[in-house]
C-alpha cells in the first residue's frame, strides 16, 4: 500500500517538469491520470531509444493512466470537468493563462472546490514582464545565469541533464506534499505556482550572494573547485580521478601517503588553502605528474588508504556497470525496461512501479468510469 493510495491526481501535462512531479506522486501510490492532447505528449517522440519508446517518456511516466482529450471539444471539456470534480490534485503546465481560458484556472476550480490542490508550472511564472516568454530547459539555464558559471574559462556550457525542468518538477512535488499535509489539518487545499526560472534561481543563491555582496562572480573552472585546492580532476594512465582536500589534516595525509613527500605539507607555497589557491597551477602540476604515471585504480587504492575523498570521472558505461547502482524495471509497450531506481530507500519496503502507458491506453476505461450521470 502506497502512502498516497486513494488520492486522485489529474495532470494536464507535457514534456518534463509536470510529468516529473506527477511521476513522484504515482510512485507514492497516487492514481495519476495523465491528460494528453489527441496526438500525445510530444516527449513521446523525443527519441526511440528504449525499445521504440522515448527515454524521457519512459523515465517520467511510469505508473500513470493515459487519457487523450481535445479540450476544445465540448464532450471532452465536460469529461475534464468531471475528472476535476473528483480530483485531489490538479497539475498543469500549459502556457500562462491557457488553463484559465479553458475554464480550468486554479481560482475558478478552487472557488468551486476549496479542498482541491492546484499546481501550475510555467517558464517564468504567472505574472511579471517575462511571463509570456517561451521557456525550455537550456534557455532557462542561460537566462538564470547557470550557464555563466558552468563550463571552462574558454566558454560557458550546458548542464548535461534537464536540470531546470527537474528542479521545477521536484519543487512542485514538495509543494504538493506540503499542501496535502496542510489540507489534512485544515480541510482546505491551496494554489501553487512554480516556474522553471524561479525554481532554478533558488538553487543559484550562493553565486548570487557571492556576486551581490562579495563582488566576485564565480569563475568557470571546469572540473575543479573555484576556491579549494587541490580539488579537481587529474588524468591517470587509464582514466581520471577527481580528488577533494577539505582541511590541513587531509592535505598532510595526501602529501605523505599519496604524493610521497611529507615536506610539501609545510611548503610555504602550499601550507594552507589560501596559499594553495595562490599557487594552484604549480600545485596541480605536481599532483598531475604523479597521477599520470599510474593506473586509475592504483591511485584509488592509495587514496582509500589515506582516507582522501575522490571520485572516478565516469562515462555512461561506467554508470551502467557501477557497483553501487540500484535498478528497477518497468513495463512498456516495447517490453521491459531496466532503469535507475529513485534515490530514496525506505526501510522494510520494496517498491513496485506501474507500466508506462501507451498513448490513450486508458481512454475507454476512464470515459466509462467518469461518464455523465
Amino acid at each position: 500500500m502506497g502512502d498516497l493510495d486513494g488520492l486522485l491526481v489529474v495532470s494536464l501535462e507535457q514534456a518534463v517538469a509536470a510529468p516529473y512531479a506527477s511521476a513522484k506522486l504515482a510512485d507514492a501510490g497516487a492514481r495519476v491520470i495523465k491528460v494528453e492532447r489527441p496526438e500525445g505528449d510530444f516527449a513521446r517522440r523525443y527519441d526511440r531509444m528504449c525499445k521504440g519508446e522515448s527515454a524521457y517518456f519512459v523515465w517520467l511516466n511510469r505508473g500513470k493512466e493515459s487519457l487523450r482529450l481535445d479540450l476544445r471539444d465540448p464532450a471532452d471539456h465536460a469529461l475534464m470537468s468531471r475528472l476535476l470534480d473528483k480530483a485531489d490534485v490538479f497539475i498543469q503546465n500549459l502556457a500562462p493563462g491557457a488553463a484559465g481560458r479553458l475554464g480550468f484556472g486554479a481560482e475558478a476550480l478552487r472557488a468551486k472546490r476549496p479542498e482541491l490542490i492546484c499546481c501550475s508550472i510555467s517558464g517564468y511564472g504567472e505574472a511579471g514582464p517575462r511571463r509570456d516568454q517561451k521557456a525550455y530547459d537550456l534557455l532557462i539555464q542561460a537566462e538564470v545565469g547557470l550557464a555563466a558559471i558552468t563550463g571552462t574559462p574558454e566558454g560557458a556550457a550546458r548542464v548535461g541533464v534537464s536540470v531546470c525542468d527537474i528542479t521545477a518538477g521536484m519543487t512542485s512535488f514538495s509543494a504538493i506534499l506540503q499542501a496535502l499535509v496542510g489540507r489534512g489539518r485544515t480541510g482546505v487545499g491551496r494554489s501553487i505556482e512554480v516556474s522553471l526560472f524561479h525554481a532554478m534561481a533558488d538553487y543559484m543563491n550562493v553565486p548570487y550572494l557571492q556576486t551581490r555582496y562579495g563582488g566576485r562572480p564565480p569563475a568557470r573552472e571546469g572540473l575543479r573547485h573555484p576556491t579549494i585546492a587541490p580539488y579537481g580532476v587529474f588524468p591517470c594512465a587509464d582514466g581520471a580521478l577527481l580528488i577533494s582536500i577539505q582541511n590541513e589534516r587531509e592535505w598532510a595525509m595526501l602529501c605523505e601517503q599519496v604524493l610521497g613527500d611529507a615536506s610539501l605539507a609545510t611548503d610555504p607555497r602550499f601550507h594552507d588553502n589560501s596559499a594553495r589557491i595562490e599557487n594552484r597551477e604549480t600545485l596541480d602540476a605536481l599532483v598531475a605528474d604523479l597521477f599520470a604515471r599510474h593506473p586509475r585504480e592504483e591511485m584509488a587504492t592509495r587514496l582509500d588508504a589515506a582516507r582522501i575523498a575522490y571520485g572516478r570521472l565516469s562515462d555512461m558505461q561506467d554508470l551502467i556497470d557501477h557497483p553501487q547502482q540500484r535498478l528497477v524495471t518497468v513495463q512498456t509497450d516495447g517490453g521491459e525496461i531496466e532503469m535507475i531506481a529513485p534515490g530514496a530507500v525506505i526501510a522494510g519496503e520494496t517498491p513496485t512501479y506501474g507500466a508506462v502507458p501507451g498513448l490513450g491506453r486508458d481512454d475507454d476505461a476512464i470515459r466509462a468510469e467518469f461518464a455523465a450521470g
